[in-house]
């Protein structure tokens, strides 16, 4: 004959286990309604009563306490405008942040309230999308998501287009330096040719210079067979033996004159 052995009572241990386990989901199911902020406050806090009670303490407290907190929160909301360098989506769970803390305390804060700070107070590149939103919406009934939703929407289009001028700028500049380039190159080669030019005409002239003094003019620069004033020139003007036409001092003669010297 069989018989059935029912499931013996956990041992000490294991009950312990358990009862640990169970406080610890206690603590963390009141924890995880929390912000982050308050979540620091009390992570070191060790049973759920600890935790209740300082929350107690924290929000709830006497009532001058309590709406003297609130006031500083809403005047704290009131005094926040967006900066150029944030972010709508930051500026927005900055309000929001604020915002639930006043409601922790009992204190009514009705999203419309958020809605007219954010229109209210955001940079004027946003000036485009909130003249939109009030020809096509009733801004007193528009929600937190919208709104958020319109603004990141416009953000996103700024940047696309500030996307593609930047690539039309960089095409811009490509062209500009290869356009550069090939200046460079043709000054340079010009200058190339110019210090060709300038070398020849120096090594003529350092020729010339080393040339002596010629037997018939006296003067350097040239080689006795090709001087002006060779014994066998002949000028071509005057058609005397001794110069050449290019220092011929005789004026310029008449078709008459010129026969009768040839003559």
């Amino acid at each position: 004959m069989k018989f059935l052995h029912f499931q013996t009572i956990p041992p000490w241990h294991r009950l312990k286990h358990r009862k640990k386990r169970r406080q610890r989901n206690q603590r963390q199911r009141p924890a995880c309604l929390l912000q982050s902020i308050i979540f620091t406050h009390i992570m070191s806090l060790k049973s759920t009563k600890e935790i209740w009670d300082y929350l107690k303490n924290e929000y709830e407290g006497d009532e001058r306490i309590k709406g003297m907190q609130v006031l500083n929160l809403i005047r704290e909301f009131e005094l926040q405008i967006m900066k150029d360098s944030e972010t709508i989506k930051d500026y927005f769970d900055k309000l929001l942040s604020i915002t639930n803390k006043v409601r922790l305390f009992g204190s009514e804060f009705t999203d419309s309230r958020i809605v007219e700070k954010i229109l209210v107070t955001v940079p004027e590149r946003y000036e485009a999308t909130i003249t939109v939103l009030e020809n096509t919406k009733d801004l007193s009934k528009i929600s937190l998501t919208e709104l958020l939703n319109a603004l990141q929407a416009q953000k996103q289009r700024r940047l696309m287009r500030k996307d593609t001028t930047i690539e039309g700028a960089l095409a811009v500049k490509h062209q500009n330096v290869a356009k550069s380039k090939k200046k460079k190159r043709k000054d340079f080669e010009g200058n190339g040719a110019s210090t060709a030019s300038a070398n020849a005409k120096e090594k003529n002239e350092n020729k010339k210079k080393s040339y002596s003094p010629c037997q018939h003019y006296g003067k350097k620069g040239h080689p006795p067979f090709r001087c002006w004033k060779r014994p066998d020139a002949k000028c071509t003007k005057c058609n005397q033996m001794g110069y050449e036409a290019v220092i011929c001092k005789n004026k310029t003669l008449q078709p008459g004159e010129d026969a009768k010297i040839t003559d």
